[in-house]
């Protein structure tokens, strides 16, 4: 559900209750604002790392951008890749000083210098680049806490079950001894509501607070509770793996996602082939198909997807090649133009789809509306930056080095997510 239990507190560190003000509501410029240093010690470049087919970073732009919730949207950063990526991502870069950039630097001492650099800006949210699995409904309801409800921090916590000992030196005799629980009465799991700890997505933060006080916590403070399934952080490189998979099945994949495909086009060239052509010694041109590559086909044929081989007027080459393929699978050859949006649009329309429904994948500059518009979109690793960046998921692979058997899984995995999501679907969740 999408309601969270929350205990609020004030200066006084006593309680205090979720109430309305009773003054009228004045806009205040809320900036989304995003850390991302390019010398990450335990990753290089983690930032911009691919997860699960996305920069790390791009996981929560697109959740900012989406929750429509902010005046603006920020990446402080010193690196020129990272700028790079987030400008494709629809956020602004602000270039933050060497001074704010070196090992020791704080988090609180890059907002302050971003907050001094921008006097519009009255609220802050600094989102973490390691949280992928945040959506837009997290940021939705932890910001109207401080619009509607003036509080003056906001920060999100998870709810653990760990029991918690003091820490020995080694050689110093002393006995460890328990912070949280009687070893006498070890409670139940079920028995014991556990400790709220911070997990790193968001703090929103005023102004006055960052600026006057020194503060990204403080005044009348609280907290928002995130389930532990969107609580994911990433530090060292054992926990990509981990995350990836999580994020897979829990990440905001934008507004328009598909419950299951139904429909999936593929480019055959660039995308089943790796875009070399083979000359015989007779003079004929043939391309090769690799066998992970059909083996992803048919594994979506198998969920009940149907599949449709795309090739392409200003490409001959593959279309004998796709023919044979296109039988010996069962599947459809379509050839359109140099607008591909125009001959598919009626196929998805006579088969009573909606555009949700449909994964695409393409591999340059003449996809890029339908990536954009598909359910699921991907590209192969070596596509141009143009078609990588209107795709949901870019590749590990190469086009035509197992790039559609990698998509296929992800469709397969998504789908398998959707069915389960709909025999509880709770509409206040949604």
């Amino acid at each position: 559900m999408a309601s969270r239990k929350r205990r609020l507190q004030g200066d006084n560190g006593k309680p205090c209750k979720l109430a309305k003000t009773d003054r009228p509501p004045v806009h205040r410029h809320v900036a989304a604002l995003i850390l991302a240093r390019g010398g990450s010690k335990g990753i290089p470049l983690k930032n911009i790392k691919m997860l699960a087919g996305v920069p790390l970073i791009g996981w929560v732009l697109r959740a900012a951008v989406d929750s429509e919730m902010f005046d603006s949207i920020w990446v402080s950063t010193d690196h020129t890749d990272i700028e790079n990526v987030a400008i494709a991502w629809g956020a602004k870069v602000h270039r933050r000083s060497p001074e704010v950039s070196k090992d020791s630097s704080t988090s609180l001492e890059t907002i302050q210098e971003f907050v001094t650099s921008h006097p519009e800006v009255d609220v802050v949210c600094n989102i973490q680049a390691t949280a992928p699995c945040l959506h837009p409904f997290h940021l939705k309801e932890a910001l109207q806490m401080i619009t509607q409800h003036g509080f003056d921090s906001v920060f999100s916590v998870v709810r653990r079950h760990q029991f918690r000992w003091q820490e020995i030196k080694k050689g110093s005799g002393e006995l460890t001894k328990p912070f949280n629980l009687d070893p006498a009465n070890r409670p139940r799991r079920q028995d014991w509501n556990g400790e709220l700890c911070e997990n790193g997505s968001f703090y929103f933060t005023t102004r006055d607070l960052i600026i006057n006080k020194g503060l990204l916590q403080g005044g009348k403070v609280a907290y928002y509770e995130m389930l532990p399934e969107y609580s994911v952080d990433i530090d060292v490189d054992i926990d990509w793996p981990v995350a990836e998979q999580r994020v897979l099945r829990y990440g905001y994949f934008g507004r328009v996602t598909p419950e299951v495909v139904r429909l999936m086009f593929c480019r055959v060239s660039g995308c089943l082939t790796d875009g070399q052509i083979f000359v015989s010694k007779s003079g004929a041109e043939m391309v090769s198909f690799n066998i992970r590559d059909i083996t992803g086909i048919r594994m979506l044929q198998e969920e009940k997807v149907e599949v449709v081989l795309l090739t392409s007027t200003e490409d001959p080459v593959v279309q004998a090649p796709a023919d044979n393929l296109a039988k010996s699978l069962g599947c459809q050859v379509v050839q359109v133009g140099g607008e591909p949006m125009d001959d598919l649009l009626p196929m998805v329309e006579k088969r009573e789809l909606q555009w949700k429904d449909v994964a695409y994948m393409g591999n340059d500059k003449p996809d890029v509306k339908v990536l954009n518009l598909a359910g699921l979109s991907a590209v192969p690793s070596d596509a141009p930056v143009v078609a990588i960046n209107a795709a949901k998921y870019t590749c590990h692979s190469l086009g035509g080095k197992g790039a559609m058997r990698e998509f296929a899984e992800h469709i397969v995995l998504c789908n398998t997510f959707g069915k389960n999501q709909n025999l509880g679907r709770n509409d206040e969740f949604y």
